[in-house]
């Protein structure tokens, strides 16, 4: 079975083993009937089991929908919200006075120098302070007003360049009250992209923070000629001379000042309707350059209407961690699912999530410990990162240490994989590692690309929660798919949304039919209100990826292949653009590859590579560096980091590994890579080698590592 697959390797004496195995049936015994009778399990494991979305009709590539939503998909959060300033009004009524974005204080700042030379910048941070909805309503509404005195009119676009944090909450409320199309860009993007978003949609104004005004914006500014005025969330930013001549910088607190001054009496404002433009989210886009996706008020409401569905007693006592960048579609419409149902928000970022993230002095509280949140969205990228350090810790533990937390990891996942808890293993054994999250969560969300199998029950074990793994793109307002708290089983995505329908439609190229038997397969096509209006100033792409059937209903081809079981829940398995042709006509899956390989010890990020001109895969491989300098001394190879990575003997030391891991994943020989290279530095964003939520880039990584390519198929490098 799968889960026998995924259990952990001890090194137990056999009849010890047997004792042991004996002690635990009995507990089991014992605690089961209470257990069943008190826990409520018993609505759990039978929910598990329910079928969670049919088709509609009998026809092959018919629409599977929700069995919650069969007869009519559902399209608005409360009755006669329809637009997103009528939801927040909504929540500022009814939750008025609660806690709504909260901010952890700087105390001090501090540089420290590594053994390296190498300065890090250092926090030390206080508790959180708050602002209720009351309070964010009132200051949204006066920077809505305040921009429309800067000569910001209804219906036109205005850009926001910054990290994710209250003002950029506040920022977009004020947006979408006063219906000014907010252009989202990721404060990661680099300069050519970053001048593209802001030329391709004529804006005249910007909000940013200081930091990247000085590091990013100061660079760019002069090539973006109808740039009038810059505006910093994080007050005075200090001037420098070089500021092309007609463009003014504002703090944000200033032009609030201005709305709260300015005279709205005898004019009524714009309000938006439901098919006006709230946002147009520029993609970080895994192929080429960033493409501005055009998204309703409607579009964003259907969406997390249907997110908010799938999340259980989802209201004020929860409190949600802000810090993937609110630029992505996942992070903004998790935030506004929040909002409207009276939970908190406390902000965070990457380098301040935990006590060992970068940022935190030694010594001092990350921003989870001090939060406590309930519920959280992670990329997979973060998911696999907690899962292998917490899997070096372990490696670490004496051996008695180590057995006893292997034994009550496998002992989990039998009862997780039967639909049972295990509350003495939760408060024993794994309480520790649960803490390094604040000890509190109930949900966790993962979206943005395919979490591994390992990694997701790795969470459902140690962090004691389930794992909401959901399927969504830009282009349909983030929503798709998620899986429901009690469906344990892994590698799935979940059933449709109840505000979209989800169709399979066949791929011959790929040799997927929505015939296929036992499960159809085929591209994911979805169909509903949450359906975008497409790319912005780019017709001809918007025909390509969007259709409107005979009934009027929108359609997005995804591009991803996916197979429906018979519970109605969706499996991704293939991407039409990962698929290549080798010399003989086998077909190779990219990312199975990837998939198959990217767990492994040794392996901190791997691109699978393969050309129809050539008969074998290769790769290209970020090691980690403990597990690869341990093998290094292990094989007697000494040398520096970038030695360790640039000799081939190391190479087919890694390619080794690679290869018994792939014969272990049932990966087909062709499939397995034969040659690689060892990159000694790491793939983050700011390479332009993945995306924010670390997806490969596969033709930025395709040009960064021509060389080699042509090195280890062969041709004769200059």
């Amino acid at each position: 079975s799968q889960a026998a697959k995924m259990k952990l390797k001890h090194n137990i004496n056999p009849i010890l083993l047997q004792f042991i195995n004996f002690v635990v049936l009995v507990y089991s015994l014992v605690t089961y009937i209470p257990w069943y009778i008190l826990s409520g399990s018993k609505q759990a494991i039978e929910k598990a089991k329910q079928v969670k979305a049919r088709p509609v009709n009998n026809k092959p590539g018919g629409a599977y929908r929700s069995v919650n939503s069969l007869h009519c998909l559902a399209s608005v959060l409360y009755p006669g919200c329809d637009t997103l300033d009528k939801v927040f009004k909504y929540a500022k009524t009814k939750y008025k006075d609660k806690k709504l974005l909260g901010t952890r204080e700087i105390l001090k700042e501090e540089d420290e120098i590594q053994p390296s030379g190498k300065v890090f910048k250092k926090v030390i941070l206080g508790k959180y302070t708050w602002l209720s909805y009351e309070d964010v309503y009132i200051k949204a509404v006066n920077f809505g007003n305040g921009l429309a005195v800067l000569g910001q009119q209804p219906k036109t676009n205005i850009a926001i360049f910054c990290e994710t944090r209250a003002e950029w909450m506040i920022a977009a409320q004020a947006c979408f009250m006063c219906n000014y199309q907010l252009v989202t860009l990721y404060a990661t993007l680099g300069g050519p992209a970053i001048v593209h978003g802001l030329n391709e949609t004529e804006v005249t104004t910007i909000i940013t923070s200081k930091e990247l005004m000085q590091t990013k914006l100061k660079e760019i500014v002069s090539q973006v000629p109808l740039l009038r005025h810059i505006i910093t969330v994080d007050g005075k930013p200090t001037t420098w001379s070089e500021f092309p001549k007609g463009v003014i910088v504002h703090t944000m607190a200033s032009v609030q000042a201005m709305g709260a001054k300015a005279d709205t009496g005898n004019k009524q404002p714009s309000r938006p309707v439901p098919s006006d433009i709230a946002v147009i989210m520029y993609t970080s886009g895994s192929t080429g350059i960033p493409k501005g996706v055009m998204i309703s008020h409607c579009n964003i409401i259907a969406g997390i209407t249907g997110m908010a569905e799938r999340i259980p007693n989802l209201g004020e006592k929860d409190i949600y961690i802000g810090y993937l960048p609110l630029a992505h579609v996942l992070e903004l419409s998790a935030e506004l699912v929040c909002l409207s149902h009276g939970c908190r928000i406390g902000y965070s970022s990457p380098q301040t999530l935990a006590d060992q993230s970068s940022k935190i002095k030694k010594g001092s509280k990350g921003d989870v410990t001090t939060l406590k949140p309930t519920l959280m969205a992670a990329v997979p990228e973060i998911m696999d990162r907690i899962y292998k350090n917490v899997m070096n810790k372990v490696n670490e533990m004496t051996s008695f240490q180590r057995n006893l937390f292997i034994l009550a990891y496998n002992y989990k996942m039998e009862q997780i994989s039967k639909g049972y808890t295990t509350p003495l293993c939760d408060s024993l054994i794994f309480r520790k590692v649960r803490m390094l999250l604040g000890g509190k969560i109930r949900v966790l969300l993962c979206g943005g690309a395919p979490l591994s199998a390992a990694t997701q029950r790795f969470m459902n074990i140690c962090f004691c929660c389930p794992v909401g793994q959901g399927y969504g793109l830009t282009e349909s307002a983030g929503a798709g798919t998620i899986t429901e708290v009690w469906d344990y089983t892994t590698g799935r995505v979940g059933a449709p949304l109840v505000c979209c329908e989800i169709k399979l439609m066949n791929w011959e190229e790929g040799g997927y039919y929505n015939t296929d038997k036992p499960y159809p397969r085929g591209e994911i096509l979805i169909g509903g209100q949450n359906v975008t209006v497409g790319y912005y100033k780019n017709e001809a792409r918007t025909k390509k990826d969007f259709t409107v059937d005979e009934n009027g209903q929108r359609w997005l081809h995804t591009g991803d292949i996916g197979e429906f079981h018979h519970d109605g829940c969706l499996k991704i398995i293939d991407r039409k653009k990962d698929l290549v042709k080798l010399q003989a006509g086998e077909y190779v899956s990219l990312g199975k590859v990837e998939a198959a390989l990217k767990n492994l010890p040794l392996v901190d990020n791997i691109c699978a590579y393969a050309s129809s001109f050539h008969s074998y895969v290769i790769g290209f491989v970020v090691p980690n560096q403990k597990e690869l300098a341990e093998l290094a001394r292990k094989k007697g190879f000494k040398g520096t980091w970038e030695e360790i990575c640039n000799s081939p003997e190391m190479e087919k030391e890694v390619l080794k590994v690679l290869a018994e891991a792939a014969v272990a994943a049932n990966l087909e020989k062709f499939e397995i890579p034969v040659k690689i290279r060892l990159s000694p530095d790491p793939w983050t964003p700011e390479t332009g080698l993945v995306t924010d939520a670390f997806k490969l880039k596969r033709k930025e990584l395709t040009a960064f590592y021509q060389t080699d390519i042509d090195r280890m198929y062969g041709k004769n490098v200059k």
